[in-house]
């Protein structure tokens, strides 16, 4: 696992297949390839706007990827009806490094989505 921070453009730094950029809007939820670099946090917005990143990565064109929460964890009942899988940087290197660590998405996705989120694993609902 590595990670470093540099002023320059990640475009510069490596060659356009083998970056991956996670976007909550992706359709591509369910693997990690340890041989891809990921970019987190590529935008950085206090506000949800609806496929910005997603657009971002295609005009980049750039594969893009989602954490699977959909494929692992289920909506909580709640009364403020709210539902997100837009996480913070920080959340989703939470789940990711913590993935890294145990080969388990549920263990990783625990780790990271804050029940705020509205989202469970399916064996808290019980």
């Amino acid at each position: 696992f590595q990670m470093d921070t540099t002023p320059e453009s990640y475009l510069d730094l490596f060659p356009l297949d083998a970056i991956v950029y996670l976007t909550p809007d992706s359709e591509n939820g369910k693997y990690i390839d340890p041989n891809k670099v990921y970019v987190l946090g590529g935008l950085v917005d206090e506000s949800i706007h609806k496929e910005l990143t997603l657009r971002r990565a295609r005009e980049q064109r750039l594969q893009t990827a989602r954490l699977p929460i959909r494929e692992y964890m289920v909506r909580s009942v709640s009364t403020r009806n709210y539902h997100s899988e837009t996480l913070a940087i920080n959340q989703v290197f939470d789940v990711l490094s913590t993935y890294y660590e145990t080969r388990s998405w549920p263990a990783a996705l625990k780790a990271g989505v804050s029940s705020g989120k509205g989202y469970v694993l399916p064996d808290a609902v019980k």
